[in-house]
């Protein structure tokens, strides 16, 4: 009967909200370009920042770990 009555709830919330997004014209537009742009600049931050990982950098599993245990001890 809980479960039931969560369920009821979360039914309820959401079309609340359907009901209101769909009653928008310019929130849609809006929504649609802000979704757009995280899109784009995830996927430039993805591949031509984070492009060169370890595993691109290393072969082995040796060269790898001497890589990680010379960083962690690197003193400056």
């Amino acid at each position: 009967m809980l479960l039931k009555r969560y369920f009821n709830a979360l039914c309820e919330i959401f079309n609340f909200y359907k009901e209101g997004f769909m009653n928008l014209k310019l929130g849609k537009t809006l929504w649609k370009i802000i979704i757009i742009k995280l899109l784009v600049m995830f996927l430039f931050i993805k591949m031509f920042l984070f492009d060169n990982t370890i595993n691109s950098a290393f072969n082995t599993q040796k060269e790898k770990t001497n890589f990680v245990i010379k960083n962690l001890t690197k003193e400056e």
